[in-house]
């Protein structure tokens, strides 16, 4: 198909499932509303209007937690966070197990004192010297990348008005790159937006 940039060849990044991954440029529109302090709502549009995941969930007690769900609401991803730690650590795991065994990936900032935003991904746990994956940004912006090794996986930019942010609304645009998991990048998003939530 003329004009249409497919990508054949290259390594399939899955995290979640091979049904999140697509042999060409993606982009998704993230939109949040704010219901209360605690607790945000997240749905993510393709470019066609299609709803492709969403997302509920806040806080509770000492610790975070946000279910990303699909269209129809079935329980894909638990993101489980811990609030009062020095080095903001997740783990999210399949559906809305809680089992270490169905844990598919953890995450922690690369240092407790950043100068700017990076976390390091594992799969699994936080048992290997080096991450799977590494996300850097800027620490005054929500927008990031997200890389295995220097391979660009992902972009993700955040837009930002003074009106939608009185309204309870933002919005984020995600860019993301053939052959990748498109869930695995949205779950990284809800948790530096969490952790860069007061």
């Amino acid at each position: 198909m003329e004009g249409t940039p497919w990508t054949y060849g290259i390594p399939s990044v899955s995290v979640i499932g091979d049904g999140y991954c697509f042999p060409y440029p993606m982009e998704l529109i993230v939109k949040k509303r704010i219901r209360k302090l605690s607790n945000a709502q997240f749905e993510i549009f393709d470019l066609s209007g299609n709803l492709r995941l969403q997302v509920d969930g806040g806080v509770w007690n000492l610790n975070m937690k946000r279910i990303i769900r699909d269209p129809a609401g079935f329980p894909i991803l638990t993101l489980r966070g811990k609030a009062l730690t020095f080095w903001h650590k997740w783990k999210v795991y399949e559906g809305e197990s809680k089992d270490e065994n169905n844990c598919l990936f953890s995450i922690q900032q690369s240092h407790p004192l950043q100068i700017k935003k990076e976390l390091h991904v594992f799969l699994s746990n936080y048992k290997k010297k080096d991450p799977d994956f590494h996300v850097t940004g800027s620490y005054t912006s929500l927008s990031f990348k997200v890389y295995k090794g220097h391979r660009l996986l992902a972009e993700v930019k955040h837009t930002f008005s003074m009106e939608s942010f009185y309204k309870g609304k933002e919005k984020y645009r995600i860019k993301v790159y053939p052959e990748v998991d498109y869930a695995f990048i949205v779950a990284l998003l809800l948790i530096i937006d969490e952790n860069d939530t007061p």
